[in-house]
């Protein structure tokens, strides 16, 4: 479980992060949505370890990450899987060395247990005969398995994802979803996503939270947002003629 207790962050003078507090549970796909310029690819850097919030806390399993010291702030990261939004797969490398690349960095796990839980989680995105193949060899939505399967090779307890469907059919957008929420049910892992996709909120969205100006204008599941009276929310989720048919059948 992760917790944001009222996270601040400014850059320059602007003030990007207002006060954001927020659970992402366990098992759960825990959507952040909004549009640009929101502080959604903010808060997924501090989230990451990659920006120092001004002020507040974040918790993770309940330890405050700005009073860890840096062994366990390394173990943390270790503890962390990350679905880049370009899959940013090496291009020089095959699927199986890319997804056996964070173990060999990170650990010293015996090549061959190395090599056979790679084959495990490219098995498990249902790549197992694509691991010879290099990333220019392989169709979209098979990077971003591929993607996927290097996140979670690590049997991370946190997975975040940036965009993971940017760049892909509706059709392929939806396998990967679908993916992303199998395997967080089913390791039990806190995933956090950023999203601007309503399908992706439609079809997965256990939690989201709604970024506005850098602040929390609303939170909850996909059932409720379809049902909300937030001006805010409503404005980003009919903002296309499809959505405000969909809207029509909530009714």
């Amino acid at each position: 479980m992760i917790a944001l207790r009222n996270i601040t962050k400014s850059f320059d003078g602007r003030e990007v992060l207002k006060g954001i507090s927020m659970v992402f549970e366990p098992g759960k796909t825990n959507l952040i949505i909004g549009q640009s310029g929101s502080g959604k690819t903010v808060l997924l850097k501090c989230l990451l370890g990659l920006h120092q919030p001004d002020s507040g806390e974040m918790l993770f399993n309940g330890e405050v990450f700005g009073e860890m010291d840096d062994s366990i702030k390394r173990t943390l990261r270790r503890e962390m899987g990350m679905v880049f939004q370009g899959s940013a797969l090496f291009d020089s490398m095959t699927v199986l060395e890319n997804v056996m690349f964070p173990m060999q960095m990170l650990t010293n796990t015996p090549q061959k247990e190395i090599k056979s839980a790679a084959e495990q989680v490219i098995e498990r995105v249902n790549l197992k005969d694509a691991n010879k193949k290099l990333p220019a060899e392989l169709s979209g939505g098979m990077q971003k398995r591929v993607a996927i399967a290097r996140a979670v090779v690590m049997k991370p307890k946190y997975l975040f994802c940036d965009e993971p469907n940017s760049g892909l059919d509706p059709k392929t957008a939806i396998v990967i979803d679908n993916l992303i929420r199998e395997i967080t049910q089913e390791n039990n892992i806190t995933t956090v996503i950023n999203s601007h996709d309503m399908n992706s909120v439609m079809e997965i969205g256990d939690s989201i939270l709604f970024l506005k100006d850098g602040i929390k204008a609303w939170e909850g599941s996909k059932e409720l947002i379809f049902k909300t009276d937030n001006t805010a929310v409503n404005d980003f989720v009919y903002s296309s003629d499809l959505m405000k048919k969909v809207k029509q059948l909530y009714k």
